[in-house]
């Protein structure tokens, strides 16, 4: 039974009015796109500006200059194995690719500099130049180095190399799943967007307010109300 039926008018009103704003925001109505993922590329491109490592891995990498290395590395299958020696051998060090398995050897700060050279690259959306490099995908080519850098870390870790174990894990983390992550991504200022992300993070509050003021004025409508004892 409906105690306050101006209440809970008010409440159903507000209701409705959430749910068709809702069902509007997932309609392609901001150039082909929806609002979720409009405002999902507006913060991919703001943070992207934010998260470019590189040139500072490219500094700490060279504190393993000189380090030679041998490692074997266990990749998902034959065709990434032998995808992922390419990627190593183009550094100027020895890796053979059997089954699913690397035999790597050589300058760990050469391997991870030609690393960061391809992630430079997919990061300024400059993907082409690591296709050409390699001969194929340049996404699959960065996701075979993310996994390298996995596994080297895994190997490094198993003989007591710590400080270079740590090195590569940085460089997979900031440099290469950074680079991936935002490929295709044209980086943006926030103080060029600050507008835009004001109202959105305003209206994000308001909607927030909006779903739960119609639930209470629903209660209430109903007769039900939150007391204090």
């Amino acid at each position: 039974m409906i105690a306050n039926k101006s209440l809970f008018t008010k409440g159903m009103g507000m209701l409705i009015g959430f749910f068709i704003v809702l069902f509007a925001m997932f309609m392609p109505l901001i150039d082909g796109h929806n609002f979720l993922n409009s405002m999902d590329n507006l913060y991919n491109s703001i943070s992207k500006g934010s998260a470019y490592y590189i040139p500072k891995m490219k500094e700490d990498i060279t504190a393993v200059k000189g380090k030679n290395v041998s490692m074997k590395l266990t990749m998902a299958n034959e065709k990434a194995a032998k995808e992922t020696a390419l990627l190593i051998s183009h550094s100027g060090a020895a890796a053979s690719a059997e089954g699913e398995k690397i035999s790597v050897s050589g300058d760990l700060e050469a391997i991870l500099a030609n690393c960061l050279e391809d992630a430079d690259y997919m990061f300024h959306n400059d993907g082409e130049k690591v296709a050409a490099k390699y001969g194929y995908n340049e996404k699959q080519a960065l996701y075979n180095w993310y996994l390298a850098a996995i596994q080297m870390d895994k190997a490094l870790t198993h003989q007591k190399l710590f400080k270079e174990a740590k090195i590569v894990a940085a460089v997979q983390a900031k440099a290469v799943e950074c680079a991936f992550n935002y490929y295709k991504i044209v980086p943006e200022n926030i103080k060029d967007k600050v507008g835009i992300v004001f109202i959105s993070l305003l209206f994000y509050v308001i909607y927030t307010l909006w779903f739960g003021f119609s639930i209470m004025f629903l209660f209430e409508g109903w007769g039900m109300h939150l007391e204090h004892h």
